[in-house]
């Protein structure tokens, strides 16, 4: 019964994560299925080109939902009312600030982003419409990146849940509409997102007001405005930042390489990535509750609950891994098909299908270990962890069997991902063997 409590619990906090993950993960995969069922295969290429562009800007900032999150969970477990809301409000405002930047520098972003990146001229020219339409969503994301990662670190996961699923099916809908009624192309794909995220924004906030009048506490200026505070947010974040930016510039350089053999492999590539997001984000599910229950358990300095929840985390996403693994074994042409009926596109993209059968059981354990890390405020080994692989194994490997062309690719990634688990689980039974995973680290001003 004790056990049967324990995943109950886990669950409570896992289930609506993964289900809001995979909602956003249905909701690429309805972008490209819309896109896909377009005339040309520049359509989809342009959205791949400038969605990595925006994961640059977006996945980079994704530290004010993480680093918020760890936060958060301890001040949760310190039952510290004050800091937990100094913190949300602090994050929105460093989320804003950085959204004002890239409106403002919006020009020099794309066409810096677009000479790096390879593609045809055609794709170059929708990615850069793609992206003009879409930048205008930064200031409502960055508000849900930090109220997602501040309902998540409270441990109010179906909130979270019921903010994505809102946000999605508006999105769903209006991609339906803009594109295929209104033929509005990738412009349509974007309007669409950019006005399901204010409305999110909308929702959100509502939610948040309500979660701060059932928990008390009050505001200090003081706090929020203080100078030293601000700077240990930001500092406790400056690894996971890096750590990110990292990992989007392995998939921007991953996109950058696959588009160097055609529009058409640019295209296939694009299909599979999401194939491998949609697994991602379910595994983030289990990130998700790991980074809260973990953060929970350090606030309270608990290596009962500690152990507990790494324990879960790594049974479940296991699991997961496996599903994923025979899913995309028996569907996975089904959902090629599905997603385009550009017969070429979908001969390469079934080439390169078995890759998306080895990659779920192989991530498992940097998904596992990063909500690990994140729930524990420790950005450094993340950081750590990122540059080594990026620079000793991805780089190497993709020079090393370029001759393999995009399977060549598709190998650099898979052995980037299986060495980023294993260093991080070289770092974790470290510091655990030391004991250290319950001691807060003390940051001075």
């Amino acid at each position: 019964m004790i056990i049967s409590n324990q995943h109950r619990a886990f669950w409570l906090l896992a289930g609506p994560m993964i289900i809001g993950n995979v909602s956003m993960a249905l909701l690429g995969l309805v972008d490209t299925a819309v896109i896909g069922h377009l005339e040309s295969a520049v359509y989809l290429g342009g959205v791949a080109v400038g969605s990595v562009i925006f994961d640059f800007l977006y996945w980079g900032m994704g530290f004010l939902r993480m680093g918020t999150t760890g936060a958060v969970a301890q001040a949760h477990g310190k039952k510290d009312a004050r800091e937990i809301r100094t913190l949300l409000i602090q994050s929105i405002l460093v989320g804003l600030c950085i959204a004002i930047l890239f409106l403002l520098f919006q020009n020099p972003i794309i066409h810096f982003g677009l000479a790096l990146l390879e593609g045809s001229t055609d794709v170059k020219y929708y990615a850069g419409v793609y992206f003009h339409w879409m930048i205008w969503g930064a200031p409502a994301l960055m508000i849900l990146f930090s109220v997602n990662g501040w309902l998540l670190g409270m441990q109010n996961a179906m909130a979270s849940l019921r903010i994505g699923i809102t946000v999605n099916v508006i999105n769903i809908i209006l991609d339906i509409v803009f594109v295929v009624y209104m033929d509005m192309d990738v412009r349509g794909v974007a309007l669409a997102t950019v006005i399901a995220q204010y409305c999110g924004v909308f929702y959100a906030f509502s939610i948040v007001r309500k979660q701060l009048a059932d928990d008390g506490g009050s505001w200090s200026l003081a706090e929020i405005f203080h100078l030293g505070k601000l700077r240990i947010f930001i500092r406790l974040n400056n690894d996971i930042f890096i750590r990110t930016i990292c990992l989007v510039l392995v998939f921007a350089f991953f996109t950058r390489e696959g588009a160097k053999f055609g529009d058409l492999t640019l295209a296939a590539n694009s299909i599979l990535m999401k194939f491998y997001l949609l697994m991602a984000l379910a595994l983030d599910g289990f990130n998700h509750a790991a980074e809260a229950l973990v953060g929970k358990a350090i606030g309270a300095k608990s290596k009962d609950l500690f152990n507990k929840a790494v324990s879960l985390a790594m049974k479940w996403s296991l699991a997961f891994g496996l599903i994923f693994t025979l899913f995309y074994w028996l569907a996975g042409e089904l959902m090629i098909n599905l997603l385009t009926d550009i017969h070429s596109v979908r001969q390469l993209a079934l080439i390169y299908l078995p890759w998306m059968m080895v990659l779920p059981l192989v991530s498992v354990w940097c998904f596992l270990l990063d909500g690990v890390f994140i729930g524990a405020t420790r950005g450094p080994e993340m950081r750590n962890a990122m540059l080594i692989c990026l620079l000793c194994f991805y780089l190497p490997t993709w020079y090393v069997f370029r001759f393999m062309d995009n399977h060549g690719l598709w190998l650099a990634f898979t052995i980037f991902i299986a060495m980023r688990g294993m260093v991080l689980g070289i770092y974790f039974f470290r510091i655990k063997k030391q004991d250290s995973f319950v001691k807060i680290k003390k940051y001075k001003l």
